[in-house]
């Protein structure tokens, strides 16, 4: 489990098939082979730690489903560690599981903020609601409008400064993740039959399977 708080910008530094391996630093404390890092907001395992790098595997469904598969040498990518169970909790309940990739459409300055419009597919769009939680490339975000096809939210010098989505042009790609709570509501909207059941906690990982 993640916050969307990221705690610093990596540099990738090799993109091996299966393998992607960045520099960071802060990151690096207390982090271990088997360790989760979200990666742009992708849960990944981490697989080897050196002193100034490490590498995580990525599975070619984690290729199809977010933005990791367009990496090159030298690319930029948020950095999270999962949180421990003592940590302060300063964004929202982020799984780093990617919903879908969505583009970034405009970027509006509005005084020392950047109001940013981003589409996302149909089907996560009843999931983005007014004043809600979405992740940004594991970035926690507060959704300030929505259409059929696009949301915005307002990105803060703080964030652009501490986050790659300060480089974010119109036309880049950037991983979703909606707020496991809209999925819990949706889900309960549907008939009794269909409600929340044991198969749905499995799939959000609030249960383990046996």
């Amino acid at each position: 489990m993640f916050t969307g708080i990221v705690e610093e910008v990596g540099i990738v530094r090799g993109t091996n098939p299966g393998r992607l391996t960045v520099e960071a630093e802060k990151v690096l404390v207390g982090t271990s082979p088997g360790a989760s890092l979200a990666v742009n907001g992708a849960c990944l395992t981490v697989t080897s730690v050196s002193r100034n790098n490490f590498s995580v595997e990525v599975m070619p469904e984690t290729i199809r489903l977010t933005n990791l598969g367009r990496l090159h040498y030298g690319d930029v990518v948020n950095l999270e560690r999962a949180i421990l169970a003592e940590g302060r909790f300063g964004g929202h309940f982020v799984q780093g599981h990617v919903d879908a990739v969505g583009k970034i459409l405009s970027l509006q300055p509005e005084e020392s903020a950047f109001i940013t419009r981003i589409s996302a597919p149909t089907h996560l769009m009843p999931y983005i609601v007014d004043k809600g939680f979405i992740a940004v490339d594991g970035v926690s975000l507060t959704v300030i409008g929505y259409d059929d096809f696009s949301f915005s939210v307002s990105l803060v010098t703080y964030t652009r400064e501490n986050t790659i989505l300060g480089k974010s042009k119109p036309g880049d790609m950037v991983n979703l993740e909606v707020d496991i709570i809209a999925k819990y509501v949706e889900r309960l909207k549907q008939s009794d039959e269909h409600g929340v059941t044991l198969d749905f906690l499995k799939e959000y990982g609030f249960l383990k399977a046996r």
